[in-house]
């Protein structure tokens, strides 16, 4: 058995709350972990109390595997996000990605975002598939570093719909998290920043990613989309 004392979440672990349930979301790995209730209220005490023991037994065991849980050098609390619950939608509200052909975008906007989403998919095939998550997030994070100044909300927009309509032409997969790196690439190839956010929603359990202005909206994007609750925000505030 692991000396439980010393066992915490690892950095690129994060946990969202939605009361009734608990999601762990790896984003080395991009492994998703629900804990029902009672598991739940287990891993809620060992958070407040900076120990694994409330875990104690097959659980601890399961996340320890999973990499869920790992050593660290001294018990500290474990951050959880707590998440906002929504009537549920069942798949119902959710962005048609692929299905509704884009609007025609100037053939050099296109190109650039043909390139940005090219440099996605490069990005996820450099290396193993377990890791194709921590990836591309790596990337966002560099592209987001060389920022100067933040988007204006049309140029954010005409990133996203540039990619999304050279998404209809890709052989690559393309849904929200190679568009919304895509954008954040594209406009920071100007030095022009967004906030890149991967988030989480319930019943049913369901993740996206997407890109938001400085002032926390959206970027062309359904209202559904504020059913979800950021788990990992990149992209630093700038100012010109």
């Amino acid at each position: 058995m692991p000396d439980l004392d010393v066992l915490a979440p690892p950095a690129h672990v994060r946990a969202a709350d939605f009361g009734h349930f608990l999601v762990l979301i790896d984003y080395r790995t991009g492994h998703v972990q629900g804990l029902l209730p009672a598991a739940a209220t287990r891993f809620r005490d060992a958070a407040r109390n900076g120990t694994a023991h409330p875990l104690a037994g097959p659980l601890a065991n399961q996340l320890l595997a999973a990499g869920l849980l790992a050593p660290v050098p001294a018990a500290t609390s474990w951050p959880v996000i707590t998440a906002t619950t929504r009537a549920a939608s069942w798949g119902s509200t959710e962005h048609p990605a692929g299905t509704v052909r884009p609007a025609p975008i100037p053939a050099g906007s296109l190109l650039a975002a043909a390139g940005a989403l090219a440099a996605v998919a490069a990005v996820k095939a450099a290396g193993e598939h377990s890791t194709s998550m921590l990836r591309v997030v790596r990337a966002v994070e560099r592209a987001t570093s060389t920022c100067r100044r933040p988007a204006t909300p049309d140029q954010a927009k005409a990133a996203v719909l540039a990619v999304r309509a050279a998404g209809w032409y890709s052989p690559a997969r393309t849904a929200c998290l190679e568009e919304s790196a895509a954008a954040v690439l594209l406009l920071a190839a100007r030095r022009l920043s967004v906030t890149w956010c991967h988030g989480i929603a319930a019943d049913p359990v369901r993740l996206h990613a997407w890109v938001q202005t400085e002032d926390g909206t959206p970027v062309a994007e359904l209202p559904s989309t504020l059913a979800y609750t950021p788990v990992l925000t990149l992209g630093a505030r700038h100012h010109c």
